[in-house]
């Protein structure tokens, strides 16, 4: 598994529970990475600085984010999608946006978040919310 997917995965892991427990997102990383080495011989997990990256940006600029989440999810209020979907949506606003990561490429990663850890539907529904993020930028 390329090492940028396993940090996309690890940072909708630590957003989801960032998102579920109301926690600072520090807490929620440091949880995280305990869960990582839980054995009690197990070394420290190295830190995984991208997905760092992913769900700082994320957390700190979920407000505008889902502003922008919210004005292409027709017929969807945030608080009424699922916790997973809503994250996968941050991670990829935040991506496209901040990082300039291109959108096909994040997009593609997103929809292989979905495929993973969501349902069909949300694999349609992510897709048509993304790139109409998309489409309002350029």
């Amino acid at each position: 598994m390329p090492a940028r997917h396993r940090s996309r995965q690890r940072a909708l892991q630590v957003l989801f529970l960032w998102d579920q427990r109301r926690q600072r997102i520090e807490d929620a990383i440091s949880a995280f990475y305990e869960t990582l080495s839980s054995e009690e011989d197990a070394p420290r997990a190295a830190p995984d600085e991208f997905m760092e990256t992913l769900v700082r940006g994320a957390s700190e600029n979920a407000p505008s984010i889902d502003q922008r989440i919210a004005e292409k999810s027709e017929n969807w209020r945030l608080e009424r999608m699922p916790a997973v979907d809503r994250n996968i949506l941050r991670l990829a606003v935040y991506e496209m946006s901040e990082l300039k990561t291109p959108a096909p490429v994040v997009i593609d990663e997103a929809l292989e978040l979905a495929r993973q850890f969501s349902g069909d539907e949300s694999v349609s529904f992510i897709n048509g919310v993304l790139d109409a993020v998309h489409k309002s930028e350029t």
